[in-house]
């Protein structure tokens, strides 16, 4: 009778822990799929972001240019813009 007692006791415990193990991975799963959303909406936000800062300074680098030409050239700027 104690035996199966005990067989019965770790039997409930087993399939206890196995409940509470699937929803613990269930748990893990959902966590790791935000995380992995989260870092895509970063990683493409900081994207953005280098291409609006790779543009600034490709407009300031442009302008300096055109600056320089026109002051070598003996131009406006607008002059040497245009060239």
């Amino acid at each position: 009778m104690r035996k199966i007692a005990l067989v019965a006791a770790a039997s409930a415990a087993a399939l206890s822990l196995a409940a509470c193990s699937e929803a613990t991975e269930d748990a893990a799963s959902d966590t790791a799929e935000s995380a992995a959303a989260d870092a895509e909406a970063n990683m493409e936000a900081a994207g953005e972001s280098m291409e609006a800062a790779g543009e600034e300074v490709a407009a300031e680098a442009d302008a300096a240019a055109a600056e320089v030409e026109a002051e070598v050239e003996g131009e406006t700027e607008a002059e040497a813009a245009a060239d």
